[in-house]
Formats: structure tokens, sequence, C-alpha cells
């Protein structure tokens, strides 16, 4: 089974910031992730309620339609 923890290496030593599960001799394996600088977002952001009032519905909206009548018991 494969575990994953965090850790952080420092001048030669990784020093784990979780406690793992199995306390017994185990083989590891390290993976260093390279630190990278996110760029900043220029998508633009919507915001809750930018539609209002630019959609409606008409008072007759659950009436029956014409054109389903013969479908309909």
């Amino acid at each position: 089974m494969l575990t994953t923890i965090k850790g952080i290496y420092d001048n030669g030593k990784i020093i784990l910031t979780e406690e793992p599960r199995d306390k017994t001799k185990t083989e590891v394996i390290v993976t260093f992730l390279k630190e990278e600088k996110r760029k900043p977002s220029h998508k633009k952001q919507s915001r809750l309620g930018g539609m209002e009032g630019l959609i409606t519905v008409p008072d007759n909206f659950d009436e029956p339609l014409d054109d389903l009548k013969e479908y309909m018991f």
C-alpha cells in the first residue's frame, strides 16, 4: 500500500510535517516538488445576481400550451 505524507527537506534532512501510520522500517520514495510562483489570474470573476432583471418569466408560464393539447389527457 502506498501512503503519501508531507515533509520539508532542509539542509540534508527531511522533516515530516505529518505523522506516518506505519512506524516500522519501510522503504520510501522521496519526490522533490519545485515551488512555482503562480501568476495572478486576470480572469473576470462573475458576481452573484449579475443577470438580475435581464431574464423574465411570463405570468402564464405554467399554463398548458395549445400546441400540446392533443397529447394531454
